[in-house]
């Protein structure tokens, strides 16, 4: 057994809290915290993912009407220990700030996450609750089905504090929420190969 080098030990019995994360230059790229645990992106990210988090960002940077931006590998601080990176995010915080690291809930219209064998589990359940959790108002979990992207849309119900499905996307997505978004899905990556 290894020995963990000395940052990866929590600085307090509770674990790690949100503002630790920014006084971590040692660890890797696309570190989350999970109540109060660090969870590190270990594996290569797929071309697939890589490809449609990029063009996706595009796609809705063109859509997205002004009092809106779209931004990629940033965090959501949600409460003192939960700050998860979703892939990409729509926020209504515009105004440039280059040595930002998170958003605050309140600030996120959208949160999109593309899901990978590593993060399926969480994408799929205890990011879908958190972020309901928070208040954040639409969340879209992209999957790939045979090689095309398939995107399960929610929207927040207030009153019971959780996600209910919008719909399921396949081929194209339109929406009017958070904004006008008209979108061909098979423009994102290639077509897979027959």
């Amino acid at each position: 057994m290894t020995v963990l080098p000395e940052w990866m030990h929590p600085p307090r019995e509770e674990g790690w809290f949100a503002e630790d994360l920014d006084r971590l230059p040692e660890a890797p790229r696309h570190t989350e915290l999970i109540d109060g645990a660090l969870v590190f992106m270990m594996s290569p990210q797929r071309r697939w993912h890589g490809r449609l988090v990029t063009r996706l960002t595009v796609a809705l940077e063109t859509l997205a009407p002004e009092g809106f931006a779209v931004e990629r590998e940033m965090t959501v601080r949600l409460d003192t220990r939960n700050r998860p990176e979703p892939d990409l995010l729509v926020t209504t915080a515009t105004a440039y700030d280059p040595d930002r690291t998170w958003f605050a809930p309140e600030e996120v219209e959208l949160v999109v996450e593309v899901v990978s064998p590593e993060s399926a589990h969480r994408d799929r359940t205890v990011k879908l609750r958190k972020y309901a959790e928070a208040g954040i108002r639409h969340y879209w979990l992209v999957e790939d089905e045979d090689g095309a992207p398939v995107v399960h849309v929610y929207e927040l119900d207030e009153p019971t504090g959780s996600y209910t499905s919008a719909g399921i996307f396949r081929d194209a997505l339109r929406r009017p929420l958070p904004f006008d978004v008209d979108l061909d899905l098979t423009k994102l990556v290639p077509a897979p190969p027959r």
